[in-house]
Order: structure tokens, then sequence, then C-alpha cells
């Protein structure tokens, strides 16, 4: 009984731990963000996604700076499709405090600088150049390390083409994996003992 007790406390003790450390320096955000999800049923029969995986560092408290990649598609029976792609670098700011709404969640801000294109077939629009983007967000932590967000962002691409710009405001939802960075496991690992 005594094991189980002492087991107990420290999963607590390292939960609490790292419920408070997940955007502490030297941690590190994997995941991705997915929009646009649609199987269409209908005579269009239209199939739509958009995939965008994430990695960043936590180079300071609340401060994460890392990189993405997106893939986008939408097709339709009888109809264009259209493509749209990037890669590039992407920067995350988070409140300083939890939300005191729904407890474990934090709003944060992102912005996003690449290359990246919009491209159509049967001769629609295409853009290929800078993609852009920037916008607010919310990650609700559902255990320490994992959270699930969802994220309202404007997305552009200029440059070149048959469309000089082309831009969109985005819904998006998303999961993302925070593992503690060294200094973090060994602040865990002190606090346990």
């Amino acid at each position: 009984m005594k094991k189980f007790t002492l087991l107990t406390v420290l999963v607590l003790i390292t939960s609490v731990t790292l419920v408070r450390a997940q955007i502490q320096r030297g941690n590190v955000l994997v995941g991705g963000n997915f929009a646009n999800l649609s199987l269409g049923l209908d005579d269009s029969k239209v199939i739509s996604f958009d995939i965008t995986p994430k990695a960043a560092w936590f180079i300071q408290d609340n401060i994460a700076l890392g990189g993405y990649v997106n893939f986008g598609l939408q097709t339709a029976h009888n109809s264009s499709t259209t493509i749209k792609y990037g890669v590039g670098g992407l920067g995350r700011y988070y409140s300083g405090a939890d939300v005191n709404v729904l407890r474990h969640g934090r709003f944060f801000g992102e912005a996003n600088l690449g290359v990246g294109g919009i491209n159509v077939s049967d001769g629609g629009g295409h853009t290929n150049g800078l993609d852009y983007g920037f916008g607010p967000g919310f990650a609700y932590f559902i255990t320490p390390n994992i959270g699930l967000e969802t994220l309202l962002k404007y997305n552009g691409v200029a440059g070149f083409g048959d469309a000089g710009a082309q831009s969109n405001l985005n819904l998006s939802f998303g999961l993302q994996i925070y593992l503690p960075g060294r200094s973090t496991a060994a602040k865990v690992k002190g606090d346990v003992r």
C-alpha cells in the first residue's frame, strides 16, 4: 500500500510540474494542424484537405521558433484540382498565464513566412512565391504534454503566376505534442527526488 501511495504522489508531482513546464525554454513542440477536411457524398464528389506538420523549439519561456510544411488538395469530379504547398519558418508567442475560463488553456499568436504556391489545373490561376500567414489561436492541454488547438489564420501567397496574389482566412484544428528539453527533464527529476 505504501508503494502505491508513493507512486501516486510521484505521478501527481510530475504532472503538476509538467503542466507548468510545457512552454518553457528548451522544450520542443511537434504536431500539426488540419483544415478543410471534407469528403463529398453528393454528385460533385468534392474531396478537400489541408495538412500542416510543424516543429518548433522554445527559445524562451512562451516563445517558440521552428518550421512548417503545408500541403493541400481540393478536387471534384469533372472539375479542376487545386494544389497548395508551402515550406518555411514559423514563430509562436503564448500568453503569459493560464486562461481562467478554461483551466490548462493558453492563447497564442502564430506567424509564418516561407515559399509556397497555389496551383489550379485546367486553366485556373496559379501563384508561386512568398508564403505568409498570421493569426490567433487557443491551445487546450488535455494532458501535460498534449495540446488540442484551434487556429484562425490569414494565409496568403504573393509572387509570380496568372494571379499575382491569393489569400484566404482559414480555421484549422490541430494536435501538438510538447516534449521536455534537457533542462525541464532535469528539473522534473530534481523535483521528484
